[in-house]
């Protein structure tokens, strides 16, 4: 289904906030879903091996898996938010330009990091905490899913990103959630059909792998065929936008980049630290970092349908639409976060076995799960702020937010806790350092607030 242009200008101006937000968010949300249940799809079927190194490798691609991320972050939420506000400033053919730039720099980018990876990947997986006998699960998973599956899983984030940002999130979520399912049905295929015994992860990775170039195939497509009726273009002719522009691509898209490099680096630190405590603990946080994000993702669902009505309005000036778009948005995300660790707390133990028999690995996994869930509520708020700052064109607040939450308060507290408590403490960081963040990001919210007169 394909809307048009001016219908996509009247989800912005004047639908009622409720109707807007759900009209964006439901297809993020339900994308976001699909993604979590492929990614958590892997683990599943890797632990029907019963092999907690297999799951232990898999597990040391997430920081990897976040820094291409990070790249889409860059052109994605950098150029996207761009070209919300140049639609609200009734801009088009500069938000055209825009796009354009985004797309063919994406391509360089994330073809520069596959080639990275390729040739660093054994020192790179060391570093992350890949032990001799974790080393060549993970060596399998990066080859597939990075060296070779790195330009479309990048460029498919950014241009479902291009969509979201135009009005397109049914479009965008159809995209998202065909390939997740896509790689849920490849996986029992390529890991225990076509894959002998011992290559399990191998058979994952390629699964994923195939699962992303469907995805950016459908994306491009539907970008080819929305040409005429939207802002977003791939016309290399369009390649150019104004200087300006590329400063305020990279002023959002920067510092969204640096957000997600420095969660990775935190997961890495998790890693590193969890493998001194043994194969065991880092097999169970790595289980517990994926089956922790249901929460997380259907936050991120909801911040990414608030992102284009916040960009939107706030360039138009309409700074009390704004305001009611963010608080309605924050408001859901709470009160959802709190009901998620009300169930994560009962069902910690069974949602361990799902992924793995492993007795001493569930046991362990329902301590680390039921403490790692009460930060979900701060979590969201955390983001949600940060996304809002990056929305609206301020990436140096979103910069000094997202930092200060890793490198300040996280990262900072992890070794503290570590050396303290050893791998409980490691565990409890998340908790603390996002009760105090959410109170910085409130006071910084509240500031931006005053300062531009919203009339609530």
């Amino acid at each position: 289904m394909n809307l048009k242009h001016d219908d996509n200008r009247e989800i912005f101006e004047s639908w009622p906030v409720p109707k807007a937000l759900t009209e964006l968010a439901l297809p993020m949300i339900f994308g976001q879903l699909i993604i979590l249940v492929y990614s958590l799809a892997d683990t599943f079927y890797i632990g029907r091996t019963n092999n907690p190194l297999m799951v232990a490798g898999v597990s040391l691609l997430l920081p990897v898996f976040n820094i291409s991320i990070s790249f889409a972050n860059l052109f994605g939420i950098g150029g996207g938010t761009l070209i919300s506000r140049l639609m609200g400033a009734g801009r088009d053919s500069e938000a055209k330009k825009v796009s354009s730039f985004c797309f063919y720099m994406t391509i360089i980018a994330a073809g520069l990091f596959s080639l990275v990876i390729f040739v660093f990947m054994k020192p790179a997986l060391r570093l992350f905490g890949a032990s001799d006998d974790t080393l060549i699960f993970a060596e399998q998973y990066t080859y597939c899913v990075i060296v070779v599956g790195a330009i479309p899983t990048i460029l498919g984030m950014t241009l479902s990103n291009f969509l979201r940002s135009t009005g397109y999130a049914k479009q965008a979520g159809f995209g998202v959630s065909m390939g997740g399912i896509i790689n849920i049905g490849l996986d029992p295929l390529f890991m225990f059909v076509l894959m002998p015994e011992g290559y399990e992860v191998l058979g994952a990775g390629i699964a994923t792998m195939l699962s992303n170039v469907i995805t950016c195939s459908y994306f491009l497509i539907m970008i080819y065929r929305l040409r005429g009726s939207g802002v977003l273009s791939l016309s290399i002719k369009n390649i150019r936008p104004p200087r300006k522009n590329v400063y305020s691509i990279f002023s959002v898209g920067v510092p969204a980049a640096i957000a997600v490099f420095l969660f990775d680096l935190t997961y890495i630190i998790i890693d590193r630290l969890a493998a001194g405590h043994g194969d065991i603990p880092l097999a169970a946080i790595g289980i517990v970092l994926k089956a922790e994000r249901l929460p997380l993702n259907i936050g991120i669902g909801l911040c990414q349908g608030m992102m284009p009505l916040a960009a939107y309005n706030y360039s138009s000036g309409n700074f009390k639409r704004m305001s009611e778009v963010v608080n309605f948005s924050r408001t859901v995300g709470i009160i959802f976060g709190f009901a998620s660790v009300a169930l994560y707390e009962i069902f910690a133990p069974y949602i361990m076995r799902i992924f793995i028999a492993d007795v001493q690995t569930v046991a362990l996994g329902t301590d680390f799960l039921r403490a790692r869930t009460l930060a979900t509520p701060f979590m969201f708020m955390c983001f949600h702020l940060v996304n809002f700052f990056q929305a609206v064109g301020h990436g140096d607040k979103a910069l000094a937010l997202g930092s200060a939450r890793w490198v300040v308060f996280n990262i900072p507290l992890l070794f503290i806790m570590n050396y303290i408590f050893g791998m409980y403490g490691i565990v409890w960081t998340q908790v603390l350092a996002d009760v105090l963040m959410t109170i910085v990001s409130m006071i910084a919210y509240r500031k931006f607030e005053a300062g531009i007169k919203v009339a609530i």
